[in-house]
């Protein structure tokens, strides 16, 4: 190599700093979550995401590309086995020297229970302290009850967020997989739930993303502590995108407030709890089973007492349902995509994926 290539080699290394570290490699479960940590690494690396754009999170067969990076990743970040019990077993195989982050156990994410039956009250979610969900919710700020994560807390250099790797991610819980099993949640009608309490479709709060924001730049800066400015960097923009999202997304819902509407099934709550916009009902117990002909009734009678002007179906559901429970009102009909089936996956698409239920609501409504 000449004087002046080593020269170049050189100064390139002074100038670029940071810039010249190698990203680690990450895989994330759902698009909503690939989303954020493409956010935090924005300028430095970009995830691998694990289950395709609209594919159901809660069954699904993993590609040899997807396989791969997951046996390639140095860190995963899902959801957790609630939402994708079948990964659980996925990341014990392939991914058994990552360190793992099961975002619904990160401290100060808060978790709503279970709603049950067909109809809700709009109290559920209370006025006064709706903002905390103190009333409901299981607040990860404090210990891990049930969780068996009693060795997590060690990373107390990363605001309490918890780095830990997969040896410690409880998969012993889960090795003979029946805690996964339909007999278990026969009466939630949440098959594929292990734990059968806690709603995981977490991400479809704001707040909860912005914990994990937060919780993806401590995990990644870990494990890349060269780019660890730039990933709380992002993160930080991150927040201030979903604190200005939040009041976008009031401003679209502050007209057609104090409406009543129907969703599909019942995966909303975080959304509704956010935003203060609570449903009326949900047509199908789970997205893993098909109504039964007496909750289809108990919906219709909803409908007809509180005069519901919107019914929400979604992408991979059966339309003719939707359309057996609007028989006799002139309720509207809209889609809901709580995992951006349509959108490109990337840093933009939770924020997208959060403004296009709003929109889509509003517009319904």
């Amino acid at each position: 190599m000449s004087r002046n290539l080593v020269a170049l080699s050189v100064a390139a290394a002074l100038l670029g700093g940071t810039a010249l570290a190698e990203a680690p490699r990450v895989a994330a479960d759902i698009a909503p979550v690939h989303s954020l940590v493409a956010r935090v690494m924005q300028g430095v690396g970009a995830p691998s995401l694990i289950v395709a754009s609209g594919a159901s999170p809660h069954e699904y067969n993993l590609r040899p590309s997807e396989a791969a990076a997951l046996q390639d990743a140095d860190l995963v970040f899902w959801v957790s086995p609630d939402l994708t019990p079948w990964l659980d077993g996925a990341i014990e195989t392939l991914a058994d020297d990552a360190t793992v982050t099961a975002l619904l156990e990160v401290d100060g994410t808060a978790e709503l229970p279970f709603r049950e039956g067909a109809l809700f009250e709009a109290h559920m979610h209370g006025d006064e302290d709706h903002g905390d969900h103190e009333h409901e919710a299981h607040d990860h700020d404090n210990a891990h009850d049930g969780h068996d994560h009693d060795d997590h807390a060690h990373d107390e250099g990363h605001d309490g967020h918890d780095e830990h790797g997969h040896e410690d991610h409880g998969h012993e819980e889960h090795a003979d997989g029946k805690e996964h099993g339909d007999e278990e949640h026969a009466d939630h009608g949440h098959e594929g739930h292990d734990h059968g309490e806690y709603d995981p479709h977490a991400w479809l709060s704001p707040d909860n993303g912005a914990v994990w924001l937060n919780a993806i730049a401590a995990q990644l800066s870990a494990a890349d502590p060269d780019n660890a400015g730039a990933y709380f960097a992002n993160a930080a923009a991150g927040r201030a995108e979903l604190a200005a999202l939040r009041a976008e997304i009031n401003g679209i819902l502050d007209p057609v407030r104090g409406r009543n509407f129907i969703v599909f099934h019942d995966a909303y709550q975080y959304f509704e709890a956010a935003f203060e916009f609570p449903a009326s009902g949900a047509i199908s117990v789970s997205d893993a089973s098909d109504p039964s002909p007496a909750r289809i009734a108990e919906i219709q009678g909803r409908v007809a007492e509180q005069g519901v002007t919107c019914v929400l179906s979604e992408p991979q559901y059966d339309p003719g349902i939707v359309a057996a429970v609007m028989d006799g009102s002139e309720a509207s009909t809209s889609v809901l995509d709580p995992l951006g089936s349509d959108l490109e996956p990337g840093p933009d698409l939770y924020g997208n994926v959060l403004r296009n239920l709003a929109t889509a609501l509003a517009d319904c409504l």
